[in-house]
């Protein structure tokens, strides 16, 4: 018998941890629930889950201040579920550590579906090759391929790419990557960084496709997404 995957949820109102409770157990989680930060930090720390659900609005920290305390030793999952909707809410939280946010009132499938990628993601074996639908690296000669064609990078566009096959499903801010990629004085030149998405989508991902490897995420940066498990 498989072991049901155990999610914590962290938020303060009753009637969102009873309709998250009966979403997830009827699609076989396991459930731990804490209505503050208090409760959470010990949850968190006992319960042994696999993936955190953290609202921001809690009624004893800030939720912002919980995640970056969590983020000092957690290392399983957080996604953000909150009714700050802002650019600069959402950009805040994914560069404090946070893997994915998602705004209230939320679509119960597209939250199951983000939850799904996520714990995929933690059970990715360190294999010499990743393959996500068309698209294959080989990490040790560095050969990319699509649909079994060999397709040419530069060392930019390849270092790209395996930031994202790093953090596949996860919601990387423009910052983030221009730092990560040129360093931190390239952190505000977007516009740079999307020339270079673009070129990359055009050489790893099908033209004829509805479905996009690499997501933008509107104003906060993009995601990497399993095509099978795509929801958008």
């Amino acid at each position: 018998m498989s072991i049901k995957p155990n999610i914590l949820i962290v938020d303060d109102e009753l009637q969102i941890r009873k309709i998250l409770s009966l979403t997830l157990e009827s699609n076989g989680y396991k459930v731990t629930m804490a209505e503050n930060a208090e409760q959470a930090l010990i949850a968190a720390a006992t319960s042994h889950a696999n993936l955190v659900i953290l609202d921001l609005g809690l009624p004893d920290r800030d939720g912002l201040s919980l995640l970056k305390e969590l983020r000092t030793w957690l290392t399983v999952p957080i996604i953000i579920l909150s009714v700050r909707n802002s650019e600069e809410d959402i950009v805040t939280a994914l560069d404090s550590g946070a893997d994915d946010y998602i705004t209230k009132p939320f679509n119960t499938s597209e939250l199951l579906a983000r939850i799904r990628v996520c714990l995929r993601k933690t059970q990715i074996p360190q294999e010499p090759v990743f393959t996500n639908a068309y698209l294959s690296i080989e990490f040790a000669s560095h050969t990319v391929k699509r649909y079994d064609e060999e397709v040419k990078l530069t060392n930019t566009e390849y270092s790209l790419l395996l930031l994202f096959v790093k953090n596949i499903g996860k919601v990387l801010t423009h910052r983030y990557i221009l730092k990560e990629i040129w360093g931190p004085g390239y952190v505000e030149h977007t516009q740079y960084l999307r020339v270079f998405v673009v070129q990359l989508r055009k050489k790893i991902e099908d033209e004829n496709s509805d479905a996009k490897m690499i997501v933008t995420e509107s104003g906060v940066g993009y995601r990497m997404q399993f095509l099978k498990e795509a929801d958008n």
